[in-house]
């Protein structure tokens, strides 16, 4: 089993500078007698665990490109984003490789050099940070109950009741007395509390001292959650519960078979042509070659032919 990515264990940093982008839906809503589709990107800081949700109104490039514009407003630009394969994230990075420097791109990504990391296609797992908080803002709006398909302004409500409702989750041990202190949650770090609600601070005897003394009484408030998310949240996630033994590595020149389960009976051979070594000297992305051109996969997802692997026949 692999180890953590950098970008889960980057402590003491501003919210969603690591961040995983996905969409789900689409969710049908009412406009006047129409009844129209619309997506949900989701947004997930990778260290802290918190998400941020926008409405689109298409899987197109230009959308997924004013979404996260949207989100940057929100958060500011992030470090790196990591997705998956989606065409539209694919557009998104192009135009931010090849335009960086011009007046749209550069307005829309605050003059950063973001970096777009994209995971191998079908290889969900890969993706699992992101993935299971899809799952989860899916389960939050079910739960709402709506029995008939709302506007677009109950819609965007709904998006933000989940979005918080998400925000709120534990990240750790829920206390069993009420006088122990709360779980720690993602909106601890956005909103300085896990309902929003904050306490005012102690009157001061000046207002020198008190402009001192509440910055003071903020920056050590948010130190204090990030003492508790490295004291109590790293351990829990830095466990491996499985893939604890070695296999044989496939080398270039073995012939695999491409697992795909989305399809029946859907048995594509190839031929290794390279690999791609991880940081923690594994290999863990590879590229085939099989009768349809090159195709970029997830090792998880290649199984060797043990019969002709080196034969150079097929």
């Amino acid at each position: 089993m692999a180890p953590l990515p950098e970008a889960r264990l980057q402590a003491y940093i501003r919210p969603f500078s690591f961040t995983g982008l996905d969409y789900c839906g689409p969710f049908n809503i009412r406009i006047g007698r129409a009844t129209v589709k619309r997506w949900i990107a989701l947004f997930t800081c990778l260290t802290i665990r918190a998400i941020h949700l926008e409405v689109v109104h298409s899987l197109s490039t230009e959308s997924c490109k004013m979404a996260i514009r949207r989100f940057i407003v929100h958060h500011g630009s992030p470090r790196e984003i990591y997705s998956d394969n989606g065409t539209n994230f694919v557009g998104v990075r192009n135009e931010l490789s090849r335009e960086i420097k011009a007046e749209e791109l550069s307005e829309c990504f605050t003059n950063a050099n973001t970096k777009w990391i994209f995971n191998p296609p079908l290889a969900p797992h890969m993706g699992g940070a992101w993935e299971r908080l899809v799952r989860s803002v899916k389960a939050a709006m079910c739960a709402m109950q709506m029995t008939k398909n709302p506007d677009e302004e109950t819609f965007a409500t709904i998006v933000r009741e989940a979005e918080d409702i998400v925000n709120s989750r534990p990240l750790t041990f829920i206390p069993i007395e009420n006088g122990q202190q709360e779980a720690l949650t993602p909106n601890h770090f956005l909103k300085l509390s896990s309902d929003g609600v904050t306490q005012t601070p102690k009157r001061l005897k000046d207002d020198r001292s008190a402009h001192r003394n509440n910055w003071n009484h903020l920056n050590n408030a948010v130190d204090q959650f990030w003492y508790r998310w490295v004291r109590e949240y790293l351990p829990t996630i830095t466990r491996r519960t499985k893939w604890f033994h070695d296999t044989k590595e496939i080398v270039p020149g073995d012939l695999v078979i491409i697992v795909n389960e989305s399809e029946r009976n859907g048995w594509t051979r190839g031929r290794v042509v390279s690999l791609s070594t991880a940081a923690d000297g594994r290999k863990r992305r590879a590229v085939v070659q099989t009768s349809s051109g090159l195709l970029r996969r997830a090792v998880a997802k290649l199984a060797r032919l043990e019969v002709g692997g080196k034969t150079g026949s097929d």
